[in-house]
């Protein structure tokens, strides 16, 4: 079953372009699904897969030789699992510049694909990420008719409101948020893996989920990265998992698992290119009334997180609600290619979310409820401070259409 992802028209549209078009993001996010339906459409096209080790071997040993069997007379070069190729950037370079075909590969890992094949490549790619589903995607593969006639409508408007300049009606009824909101409680719990979300039920896809994670090590860590110290990196992902929205202190974390700073930030940045986490920094202006350093931690996937901890409880019956709800946030502004901030002062006023988009400013704060209320006196310290463009209360149950006090409230599943 295909579910129709957010990314396939932009990378039809780089099919047009000269440059080489990489798809990375983290196992079974859906790239070779995704790989093999625009491939399917394609009348001039190769597929294959890195997986299969004589094409492999190939690559490595002999491009010519590599081309001659599987691209030559071939308009597009389909290229799955790239990350296992040695020589990966250097051949890629050879073949785009040689024979002039649109390659097209997909990878795992973000730290592989740098390291192998940016630095031959500067000029002659685009990157492009695939995550898993986001909520839209979620409730697509849930139930088309409100995905479509209803959802898709409202937060479209929903986000022009946000990041636009003027207020636009987008009336949402009480039965539509309650089944929206229903759907997003399954999300919040078991994520959007598109086969965990495929799943028929709960046992299946906190089995699925656990598998994924257990692969993560196995291919990913071992396989690719070949890191030796795969426990400590188990450790920390499990220490990560508990603190998701609070400052991380990089001092505690290393002594909690024995590793030193240096060795830390390495573990780190795999998380992080391997699309486990996101780390997000402070916003700020004035280094001396706020803070300016300490990272908050954010998981790309509420399903994973909940594997490392094996807490698959109801959402209703969750003691983390406001972890998960800040997360999926965090999670919604990365799948938008955005890049979440938040701000805190020395004195501790905070804001959870702090955007910059087109020269715009924007402020979130994301409550579990809210009840009408206008804002947090964190919300009129940040605008007396900063002038956002808009202020945004963010939470799973309340909803204005018009701003409160220039505060606009809305449903965090429509970002």
């Amino acid at each position: 079953m295909y579910i129709e992802r957010e990314l396939e028209d932009k990378i039809k549209r780089f099919l047009k372009t000269l440059e080489i078009v990489a798809i990375i993001g983290p196992r079974q996010a859906g790239k070779t699904t995704l790989l093999k339906k625009i491939f399917a459409e394609l009348s001039d096209a190769a597929y294959l897969s890195f997986e299969d080790q004589e094409a492999l071997a190939l690559f490595n040993k002999s491009i010519k030789d590599f081309y001659l069997l599987y691209a030559k007379d071939k308009k597009y070069l389909f290229i799955d699992e790239f990350q296992y190729a040695k020589q990966g950037g250097k051949n890629l370079k050879f073949l785009f510049d040689t024979y002039k075909i649109k390659i097209i590969i997909s990878g795992s890992s973000a730290l592989d694909l740098t390291k192998q094949a940016i630095k031959y490549l500067v000029g002659r790619i685009f990157i492009l990420q695939l995550y898993p589903f986001n909520f839209s995607e979620f409730l697509f593969a849930k139930d088309r008719p409100l995905h479509s006639r209803i959802f898709l409508p409202v937060r479209d408007k929903i986000k022009q409101n946000i990041f636009g300049k003027t207020i636009k009606s987008a009336k949402v009824s009480p039965v539509v948020m309650e089944k929206l909101l229903k759907y997003y409680k399954e999300y919040a719990v078991f994520g959007g893996y598109p086969r965990a979300v495929l799943a028929k039920t709960s046992e299946e896809k906190i089995e699925v989920l656990k598998n994924i994670f257990n692969i993560y090590f196995l291919r990913e860590i071992r396989d690719v990265l070949k890191l030796e110290t795969d426990h400590e990196l188990n450790q920390l992902i499990k220490l990560l998992s508990l603190q998701i929205g609070g400052t991380v202190s990089y001092n505690e974390l290393g002594n909690a698992i024995n590793l030193d700073y240096k060795n830390l930030l390495k573990h780190l940045r795999i998380l992080e290119k391997t699309f486990i986490i996101h780390q997000a920094l402070p916003y700020y202006r004035n280094k001396r009334t706020e803070i300016t350093k300490t990272p908050k931690v954010y998981f790309y996937d509420p399903g994973f997180r909940n594997s490392i901890i094996n807490n698959f409880q109801k959402y209703d019956d969750r003691t983390d609600q406001g972890m998960i709800n800040e997360n999926f946030v965090a999670s919604a502004f990365i799948n938008q290619g955005l890049d979440p901030k938040y701000w805190r002062t020395k004195s501790s006023a905070e804001i959870d979310f702090v955007i910059e988009k087109d020269g715009g400013l924007y402020a979130f704060e994301v409550k579990t409820s809210l009840a009408g209320r206008g804002g947090s006196r964190s919300f009129y310290s940040f605008r007396e401070k900063y002038s956002p463009d808009r202020i945004v209360a963010l939470s799973t149950n309340y909803y204005s259409e018009k701003p409160q006090n220039n505060i606009l409230s809305v449903p965090l599943y429509f970002l």
